[in-house]
């Protein structure tokens, strides 16, 4: 068959004198053999179908994205030097069997995903925005027109470490949003529904851009005498149900302003 080199775990070690003896008597040509140390799971134990194995097609799934996914494995038992984050291309170049580690390898989701996030903060956002409205798509969630997913994507991003989590992110600005009540309670209070009235009433004058979405949150702290985050919380809260975001201006400028002014009604709602 042409076969030069078999390469394959060291549990294949005992049966190499066999199929070496089995071709020399066929008189046929040896290949070369190596045998690459074993995989281990997060928890020590060797991997099988049973016992931590997983389909390829899971790590898709879970919001992996190939290169990061490729770049981990061909790390996993194989070193060059310090380096830690390359190419396929450099892969193939580098790859020797003589940096193959003798001890086995201990497969370590945290670095994965560390891997994963590096890769999502430097592809294109135009890549991901499509990667996030096929999975939110799944989910039954339409995608409007506004607000602009590539804008949403590149806001957070740096934020997520895996697509999944940059959907989760994402999906808040295009569903009827229901924030919980104990975040409401928390930060909906007598002492920062005036400053929150306040906005709510220069917003539609306002330039709708992130600058100035932050002037009006500042002036409006600043007539109740209230600290920043008073206004920004609930704003956080009313407009994504979250309590962390990135920069709330930068947050309500990817709204549309009418859905902005839709979400901050709730207060006079109750």
């Amino acid at each position: 068959m042409g076969i030069t080199h078999v390469i394959r775990g060291d549990d294949h070690v005992n049966n190499t004198p066999r199929q070496i003896n089995i071709l020399r008597a066929l008189g046929a040509q040896l290949p070369r053999y190596a045998h690459l140390s074993m995989i281990l799971g997060d928890d020590g134990q060797k991997l099988s179908k049973r016992h931590g194995a997983v389909s390829v097609m899971q790590y898709d799934d879970e919001g992996y994205l190939p290169e990061a996914v490729l770049n981990y494995l061909a790390r996993l038992g194989w070193s060059h030097g310090d380096d830690e984050i390359f190419s396929m291309p450099q892969f193939c170049e580098w790859f020797d069997l003589d940096h193959i580690t003798p001890s086995a390898a201990q497969f370590n989701t945290e670095k994965l995903n560390w891997l994963n996030a590096h890769y999502l903060k430097r592809t294109e956002t135009a890549r991901l925005a499509d990667l996030v409205q096929s999975r939110l798509q799944a989910r039954g969630v339409t995608v409007a027109a506004a607000p602009s997913l590539a804008a949403i994507i590149d806001l957070y991003k740096e934020r997520a470490a895996n697509l999944n989590e940059l959907a989760d992110l994402a999906e808040v600005f295009y569903i009827e949003l229901h924030p919980k009540a104990e975040l409401l309670a928390k930060y909906l209070t007598p002492e920062t529904l005036p400053a929150l009235a306040d906005f709510i009433d220069h917003l539609p004058a306002v330039a709708w851009e992130a600058a100035a979405i932050s002037a009006l949150i500042k002036a409006s702290v600043a007539r109740h005498g209230l600290k920043m985050p008073k206004l920004a919380m609930p704003l956080r809260v009313l407009l994504t149900g979250l309590e962390q975001t990135p920069s709330v201006d930068a947050v309500v400028a990817l709204f549309p302003r009418e859905m902005v002014l839709k979400r901050l009604a709730w207060p006079a709602k109750t």
